[in-house]
């Protein structure tokens, strides 16, 4: 019996951007009598039918974005005489799915980390179950990943996660909902293991692959007191205590290593914080500023925001304290106008943001919006290819609407349009060498051009453009810059390269302060 791991992608690039964590995850969980698990990563090159074999357990991990591409695969491991799990965030929501449309024995639903083994175990015993509830596994049980099992110079970048979960609850996501909003936080020691396996093996860009980098926030703390409830303010001085000890441990890397989160605007209150994620090689990390009036904000709960003037100040003070902002921007929300996009587009410029994404408003399941979408489309018996337009992700993605909530004064065309226009205003070749400048180094400041374009040329791919010949030029154009991206990115190996570590004294003054 063989395991076959899969991560389904209609486009392979022949390299990947950041290594698909969940997948190393899931070989970890696989226990040694099973032998090493077959990964295969679309992302890089399709799955070869051949290497599907009668007795093959094949777990295939799927989000909304790829789970017509899993089904598909599903399908063919059934046909081919292999057992068919299906697990990931999607399979969570919607086991039937899975079975229906993707031929699935058994499905996975929440985390795998523990499930996983069980599942093997009952399927070689004979008592495969149709579904198993991995729940949420707690901080302590996160396995570190199988990152010996990588392919060698396929990967940009390398992931590690420090938590699960968000305490927000922003309309547009469904993390809260399905990782919980109470954070698991891993202990440094286990995360820095990883980073530092990596490290050796030529990663130098390491991306903190976390729902939110930044769990407990100073209003948080300033609540807990207010509310005088001494146990809870104990609680989070303890998770912000463990956070400022990761840093530290962060700090002790070679200095040419680079690391990327996702954090909420609120850390940029927080002067303390964004100091030790400097010290800590932490140069970026992506904050979701959605919209930028107050309505807008209003309207995805994500009003802890600021908006105008305020909101470029906020932005700022993350670059003057050396974090570097990806921000995250959506259109079609039912308080934009046709001038909302370019002022959207200025204002991330004048707030000297390094990177920028602009997508367009999607109801993904599991979220407050999609809820209310599915609502009220209740009764208007919209299809497409007899599918309801409200299970989008089954229609075949050329035939699929760019935009599914109807807005009050704007087409979907008008959205998609716009939304191309600041895309292409945003990524020309003069604004992306500007931005280039907060890079010393001649190669530094290509591998940002580079990485900028691919950035760009992978998103025509995501539904914003409509043109077949657009999406085939971006998939050319993103191979080969992603080839360059590779040779810019790989770091030297550092086989010898030492695990850092912190003295007990300074633990316990830290977890004192």
């Amino acid at each position: 019996m063989r395991i076959i791991l899969v991560n389904p992608s209609d486009v392979a690039f022949g390299v990947g951007v950041i290594t698909p964590r969940w997948l190393y995850v899931l070989a970890a969980a696989t226990p040694r009598q099973y032998g090493d698990p077959v990964i295969v990563d679309e992302t890089l090159e399709a799955i070869n039918p051949e290497q599907i074999q009668a007795g093959d357990v094949v777990g295939i991990g799927i989000h909304t974005a790829n789970a017509l591409r899993g089904f598909e695969v599903g399908r063919l491991a059934r046909e081919r005489g292999a057992t068919v799990v299906f697990g990931g965030i999607h399979s969570t929501l919607y086991p039937d799915e899975a079975k229906e449309y993707g031929g699935a024995h058994s499905v996975v639903q929440g985390d795998g980390d523990e499930a996983w083994g069980v599942l093997l175990a009952d399927h070689v015993n004979g008592n495969l179950k149709p579904l198993y509830d991995g729940g949420r596994v707690k901080s302590g049980q996160f396995l570190p990943a199988r990152w010996d099992l990588l392919p060698p110079k396929s990967y940009m970048w390398a992931s590690v996660q420090t938590v699960r979960g968000c305490p927000k609850h922003c309309s547009f996501c469904s993390v809260w909902r399905t990782d919980g909003q109470a954070p698991r936080q891993r202990t440094g020691d286990a995360v820095i293991d990883e980073i530092v396996q990596l490290r050796r093996m030529g990663y130098r860009f390491i991306a903190l692959a976390d729902d939110n980098f930044y769990p407990v926030t100073l209003n948080d703390l300033a609540l807990a007191e207010k509310q005088n409830n001494p146990e809870r303010l104990a609680e989070l001085q303890k998770m912000r205590s463990d956070r400022f000890e990761f840093m530290e441990l962060l700090s002790g890397l070679p200095e040419d290593t680079i690391m990327f989160t996702q954090i909420t605007m609120e850390a940029a209150e927080d002067i303390e914080f964004l100091k030790a994620m400097r010290k800590a090689r932490i140069r970026g990390a992506l904050v979701g500023v959605e919209a930028v009036t107050p309505e807008g904000l209003k309207s995805v709960f994500k009003d802890f925001n600021l908006s105008g003037d305020k909101l470029v100040e906020r932005l700022k003070l993350f670059k003057e304290n050396g974090v570097h902002v990806l921000g995250s921007f959506i259109f079609g929300l039912s308080s934009d106008r046709a001038e909302t996009f370019g002022a959207t587009a200025e204002l991330a410029k004048k707030a000297e943001l390094t990177f920028a994404q602009f997508v367009m408003m999607t109801p993904f399941p599991g979220t407050v919006d999609f809820d209310k979408w599915e609502k009220s489309s209740q009764g208007k018996n919209e299809k497409v290819e007899g599918i309801p337009i409200t299970r989008y992700w089954l229609i075949p993605g050329h035939r699929r609407p760019k935009l599914y909530m109807p807005h009050p004064s704007m087409s979907s065309e008008e959205i998609r349009v716009r939304t191309q226009g600041v895309w292409d205003n945003y990524y020309t070749l003069g604004e992306v060498w500007k931005r280039a400048k907060c890079v010393k180094s001649l190669k530094g400041r290509l591998a940002f051009v580079f990485i900028s374009k691919l950035y760009r040329q992978m998103y025509a791919n995501t539904g914003i453009a409509t043109d077949s010949a657009r999406r085939k030029s971006a998939n050319r154009w993103a191979r080969w810059t992603a080839l360059i991206c590779l040779k810019l990115f790989r770091g030297k190996m550092m086989p010898e390269l030492a695990v850092p570590r912190l003295a007990t004294q300074q633990v316990l003054t830290n977890i004192v302060q």
